[in-house]
């Protein structure tokens, strides 16, 4: 499953065996393909694109990467992850909540994102019950070890926050902020007052200057528009999803409530790939994803996460961004390159992060994917290298070959090595 056989050796660098020591902390990536036709080099140093210049006349200096056949684009981004219960689809039974176990989990379904692209993760993490901080106190460990890798932010996500059942949960998600949840949110579709459960999140973020992320169904039109009239103006940000019950209203009604979202600068994250467990509903009453076309031509900021990683939501979860762009394109709710930047740069808006551009003084986080285009690379771009911080942190090479035949030889095509 690959791309080419003709893979350039990212891991080697480009002129190795010179005398001459690399600068430290110093990179440049050669003969990179831009998504406007460019072929470019691009230097990075200090976490940051340094220059970016014609390809062969640019003054590399340190390592180099030859990316010739490779397309170079802004990092991915994931805003809407579960690493806490990824990767237990397997489980006999329900999957531990042991802090090592959450952990783990939240480190390898972290990487494995990272692996595909995406430099930044936000995911999910339910508190309270049972379990109490455990588990996010758990992924706040796996976030300081993953630092150097990738930029992991926890959501504190109760059960309940409204009556006497809620008292608990608000006050833990008091505690869990304290402890370093810089975005709260939860199911208000699960409350007994959902209206009530969302005005306390928004409340409580306004309160402490968190950011929101709200998991809901958005299947209510009304309620659709109250949470817009109280999210109006808070910052930094409030985020909804996967909202595919817009898709179920009539046309005219959906448009409003989409008006309402845009007006208020509520963001809706869309799962492309398929509900995640946050809903609490049976994969058969899953449907499709929200109507990305409407919203966005509605000016509502759209963008799209993975969700379930191979839990029991979802046992063949990717957690790869560019197959949720895939979808998007696939499924006609955007252009391949609508589509890619709905996990690229409206992905980082949501979750706070600077922008990025290939240009110089941006961030360098950076993914480079074989291809000439971004509709190919969403199509067949299995290799990949993956840029955070100014440093290769990821990389995947893939090869595909085939048998001998005259089919092959005639198109030049890479073919299985004689033993």
């Amino acid at each position: 499953m690959a791309d080419s056989s003709q893979q350039p050796n990212p891991g080697k660098p480009h002129g190795a065996g010179r005398s001459e020591r690399p600068e430290a902390n110093s990179l440049t990536l050669c003969g990179a393909r831009l998504a406007d036709g460019r072929t470019v080099d691009v230097r990075l140093g200090g976490g940051r694109i340094e220059a970016v210049g014609t390809a062969g006349r640019l003054d590399a200096r340190g390592h180099r990467i030859d990316l010739h056949g490779y397309l170079l684009l802004p990092a991915p981004a994931e805003p809407h992850a579960h690493c806490d219960t990824a990767l237990t689809a397997d489980c006999s039974g329900p999957a531990s909540d042991a802090p090592d176990d959450v952990q783990r989990r939240t480190t390898e379904s972290a990487l494995l994102h990272l692996g595909h692209g995406a430099t930044a993760l936000r995911t999910h993490v339910r508190i309270g019950d049972v379990s109490g901080l455990r588990s996010l106190e758990a992924v706040l460990q796996a976030r300081r070890t993953l630092h150097d890798l990738a930029d992991l932010t926890a959501v504190a996500v109760p059960r309940l926050l409204t009556g006497a059942a809620g008292a608990d949960g608000l006050a833990m998600l008091r505690d869990a902020v304290k402890m370093g949840a810089t975005v709260v949110g939860g199911c208000p579709d699960l409350d007994p007052d959902p209206a009530g459960y969302a005005e306390t999140v928004l409340e409580l973020a306004a309160e402490h200057g968190c950011a929101v992320d709200l998991h809901t169904d958005g299947d209510d039109p009304a309620r659709l528009g109250r949470l817009a009239a109280m999210a109006g103006g808070l910052r930094p940000g409030v985020a909804i999803g996967p909202c595919a019950g817009l898709g179920r209203m009539p046309w005219r009604v959906a448009a409003r409530a989409a008006e309402q979202l845009a007006a208020a600068g509520v963001t809706v994250v869309c799962l492309p790939q398929g509900d995640c467990a946050g809903l609490g509903r049976p994969s058969s009453q899953v449907t499709g994803p929200a109507p990305v076309r409407l919203l966005r031509a509605a000016g509502v900021r759209v963008t799209a996460g993975s969700g379930a990683l191979r839990d029991a939501a979802n046992p063949v979860g990717r957690g790869d961004p560019l197959e949720a762009a895939y979808l998007l394109a696939a499924r006609g709710e955007a252009t391949p390159e609508e589509a890619y930047e709905a996990v690229s740069a409206a992905a980082r808006e949501t979750l706070g992060l600077p922008e990025v551009r290939v240009e110089a003084g941006f961030p360098a986080e950076l993914l480079a994917l074989r291809g000439n285009s971004v509709a190919a690379a969403l199509s067949l771009a299995y290799s990949r290298i993956v840029v955070h911080r100014g440093r290769v942190v990821a990389r995947t090479s893939a090869v595909r070959e085939y048998c001998d035949s005259e089919a092959t030889v005639a198109l030049e095509l890479p073919r299985q090595s004689q033993r």
